[in-house]
Order: structure tokens, then sequence, then C-alpha cells
């Protein structure tokens, strides 16, 4: 993502938040090899509305939303391992050769004084 893209992402989130729904925050925490996107990228999931922001698409993007909607119905953070490195026969298209960690927390409305 570039600032930007953060900058968008974070306005959704203020609005959201400010409008008093949760959703969950993934964030790419650690990359190996090569994958679709890098350390620092981040998605909203939000249950009203649906994605703000992308980290990579395909199945690896399944297994996080899996979890976002696990962060959102339990409230634990989880980390999600994708890995981009099966074989290149596989049934997915989205084989770019890597793995990244990203990391999923639920983000509570603020609180207004």
């Amino acid at each position: 993502m570039n600032r930007q893209d953060d900058l968008g992402l974070l306005r959704v989130l203020l609005e959201v938040t400010g409008a008093g729904e949760r959703c969950a925050l993934a964030t790419v925490v650690h990359t190996r090899g090569s994958t679709p996107r890098k350390t620092g990228t981040k998605m909203l999931v939000i249950p009203s509305r649906g994605l703000v922001g992308t980290v990579g698409g395909g199945c690896g993007e399944a297994e996080v939303l899996d979890a976002a909607r696990r962060v959102l119905a339990g409230g634990r953070p989880e980390v999600v391992t994708v890995d981009l490195t099966r074989d290149i026969l596989s049934w997915s298209p989205a084989v770019c050769g890597g793995t990244m960690e990203v990391f999923v927390e639920a983000v509570h409305p603020r609180i207004r004084p």
C-alpha cells in the first residue's frame, strides 16, 4: 500500500468506529519469498460494508477473511500464515512462491465522552 491508500483506509476506519461499528484490521507483519503484498500492507473487514484494501486476493485472502470472522465473533486476535508455495500445478492460480504472516485484530467502536 502507498501513503494515499493508508490514509484512505484510516479515514474509513475512523468513520466506521465513529459510527459505532466493529471491524477487523488485517496487517501483513512478515513475508518470505515472493508475495503479492509486503510488510505493513493493511486490509479492513467491515461486516456492514465488505473490504477496504487487500492483502493479496485469492485463496490466501480467503484464509484471512475466515480469521477476521473468527476474530470478530470471539475477539481474540490471530496470526494467519498464508502459504503461497504450493505446487505450481495446484488448483490455485495464486502461487507466488513465498509466505506471509498476517495479524488480524478486532477494532472496537470509539467511545464518545
